[in-house]
């Protein structure tokens, strides 16, 4: 059995390479979600959408706390971003994935000195990125 875990984190083609590397994650998949339009948003036509990276994993041999723990240590959550398309955010499809985000954002916030600009929201939607952008650190270590 697996279940989905979906992160924003910058650019999307290293989280998807990181992700898929780990242990315990069975595939990963690139994407845009957050926002609300355009309705199917794509690479030109992101809208307030976030890049970001969707991943089946078997909790019997990889936590959702320890994806976490990866997603906090691959960006910088202090970014600026906000909403765009180069957002940090937890899109969690559990309220216990909602729990152990906000749990891992608070231990997070207390190393720094300024508030973590990461949100926290439900995934509502999930639009697969075009063939061309997946696996792309995988298929080309030149990028």
């Amino acid at each position: 059995m697996s279940i989905h875990a979906t992160f924003a984190l910058g650019c999307f083609w290293c989280p998807d390479a990181q992700f898929s590397s780990l242990p315990g994650v069975i595939r990963t998949r690139v994407g845009y979600s957050g926002g609300t339009k355009p309705a199917s948003p794509t690479y030109k036509n992101l809208g307030n959408h976030s890049e970001c990276v969707q991943i089946d994993f078997d909790p019997q041999r990889i936590t959702y706390r320890e994806l976490l723990k990866a997603f906090w240590s691959w960006h910088d959550p202090l970014s600026q971003y906000g909403e765009g398309q180069y957002a940090s955010a937890i899109f969690y499809h559990t309220d216990e994935q909602r729990l152990e985000a906000e749990e891992s954002k608070r231990e997070r916030e207390r190393h720094y000195a300024r508030p973590l600009q990461t949100r926290i929201d439900k995934i509502k939607d999930f639009t697969r990125a075009e063939e061309y952008h997946q696996k792309v650190r995988v298929v080309d270590k030149d990028v």
